[in-house]
């Protein structure tokens, strides 16, 4: 302890910290974070809620108002349409109008959305049912363009360095949060066709609390003081310049291809998990089960893994061991998912596929913005985003295209009237990506935490102090010595005498963060 203290001296005494004119505000942190957190990740939970909410009563939807299966397959896949070109569009907003405006803005829209799906239940006639739907649900889809970018943000600009992660977790695991409350809620609340009014409006109700609070609540985009010197310089690249450098920078075009692809990976997985149980005799309810425990164990696993990541800043190794399971998962999971009677063994392997994979994503979008600092949280979070979402669709889209009739005996409970599917080519492809993704990841990426050395191997003057080598992380790499510096032989000739060094202890207790 007493060497930490010697090294944290060092580094603010009068011959290294500059002038007290040049130096920054001590680093600080405000309790009110902790009421911006809750909103972002209400919010997120609302709007995830509202994507899935028609999916798990599509036949009684479609039933009572008339609708066809792919009209109400489209409710949920605009989400994926809109977010692709209005997701650059939500970067620019939330790094250019600012976290408040960008996250009330998301309310309102969601909100909107809400109340607007809920129209064709209203004791009127309505003509075009669809429309309404349709309507309501891409104002959902474009908060949601907003909603995803923000956890990164929020954690950088409010949260100390030991806090950033966890605090990405909560807001980042709200959403796969409400996909589970979705697939739960809707079959719970609709058992006949005039039970859906009820279900469309307590869906109204997360979304209006969440609009409530982002308005009435919310005051500023930035703490008065940062809480760490990474805060201090957030988002100090422009919109325009920020993407620029984005494409540039190596390791962050790597990590953002290959983990988009994880993206896509698990939305298949997610959205064609259903299917491809049926078509091996398993039942509706034993699928509704395995997705759960894909979410559930992916929520604990990001609450485990983001614990540990803040306190050892392993975003690097975390990340690719946790690919390496995935990967390995999934190749079981093509195996196994083809056999009948394996429900212990899939329901197992559906678990394990959220717990390392889906526990992942906080980690990784704390991860970009170390690769890609200064630029922008929202452009680096919401760029890998957006390639998800596109390398989604065209995943999806590529493994259903790889389906074939089954010729040999069928043990499907698929409940379409039409023959059933063999999903082995595409699960095997599914693997196959999986597993091409994270070696591509493993092998090729590499990068130094530039945030991470902005706090911790940099001062707030223009002169800069060495650091410990037990603090820098084994992918880091040293700061090059800057021309003009002070020699170290010569800068030991001018030790600080006692009172410089009372000084130094003092500076170095103003820098630690407080809670107001």
């Amino acid at each position: 302890m007493a060497g930490t203290m010697d090294r944290l001296e060092d580094c603010n005494s009068p011959e290294t910290s500059g002038t007290a004119g040049d130096a920054l505000p001590s680093p600080r942190v405000y309790a009110r974070r902790w009421v911006f957190l809750l909103v972002v990740s209400l919010l997120s939970c609302s709007n995830a809620m509202l994507w899935l909410s028609f999916a798990p009563v599509a036949d009684t939807i479609a039933q009572h108002f008339f609708l066809s299966m792919d009209q109400v397959n489209w409710l949920s896949l605009i989400y994926f349409v809109l977010s692709i070109p209005f997701g650059m569009a939500a970067i620019w907003v939330l790094d250019s109008v600012g976290l408040r405006g960008a996250t009330i803005l998301g309310a309102w829209l969601n909100f909107s959305g809400s109340v607007l799906r809920a129209v064709p239940c209203l004791p009127v006639r309505i003509p075009s049912p669809f429309a309404f739907f349709m309507s309501g649900q891409s104002l959902c889809a474009l908060a949601q363009t907003l909603v995803v970018s923000s956890p990164a943000k929020l954690a950088a600009l409010w949260f100390p360095e030991h806090q950033r992660a966890t605090a990405n977790m909560i807001s980042t695991m709200s959403n796969p949060l409400g996909l589970l409350i979705a697939n739960v809620l809707s079959p719970a609340l609709v058992k006949k066709a005039d039970d859906i009014p009820m279900m469309l409006g307590i869906y109204i109700g997360p979304a209006a609390l969440a609009c409530l609070l982002a308005t009435v609540c919310l005051w500023e985009s930035v703490p008065p003081t940062p809480p760490s010197t990474g805060a201090a310089n957030s988002t100090s690249e422009s919109f325009l310049r920020g993407l620029k450098l984005l494409i540039q920078n190596k390791a962050y075009v790597i990590l953002a291809v290959c983990f988009g692809g994880g993206i896509g990976v698990f939305s298949s997985f997610s959205a064609l998990l259903e299917q491809i149980l049926c078509a091996s005799g398993y039942s509706n309810e034993f699928s509704g089960l395995c997705g759960a425990l894909f979410i559930v164990f992916g929520i604990l696993g990001a609450l485990l893994l983001g614990l540990y990541v803040d306190r050892t800043k392993h975003f690097t190794e975390a990340t690719k061991i946790g690919l390496c399971l995935t990967s390995m998962t999934s190749v079981a999971f093509a195996l196994v998912s083809q056999l009948q009677g394996q429900t212990l063994a899939l329901a197992a392997i559906c678990s394990l596929f959220g717990l390392f994979g889906f526990s992942v994503a906080p980690v990784v979008m704390e991860l970009a913005v170390e690769c890609s600092f200064p630029v922008g949280e929202g452009a680096s979070a919401g760029l890998i985003f957006v390639l998800g979402q596109a390398e989604g669709m065209l995943i999806m889209l590529l493994l259903t295209a790889l389906t074939v009739r089954r010729t040999g005996p069928s043990f499907s409970t698929c409940q379409q009237g039409e023959d059933p599917l063999d999903w082995t080519v595409s699960l095997l492809l599914l693997a196959g990506l999986c597993t091409l993704f994270t070696c591509v990841l493993v092998i090729f990426f590499n990068t130094p935490y530039r945030r991470l050395e902005a706090e911790t191997g940099g001062s707030s003057s223009p002169r800069m102090c060495a650091r410990d080598p037990r603090t820098v992380s084994p992918t880091q790499v040293p700061p090059l010595e800057t021309p003009g510096l002070t020699p170290p032989d010569e800068a030991l000739k001018e030790a600080p005498g006692p009172a410089s060094v009372s000084k130094g202890h003092s500076e170095w207790a103003e820098t630690m963060p407080r809670d107001v």
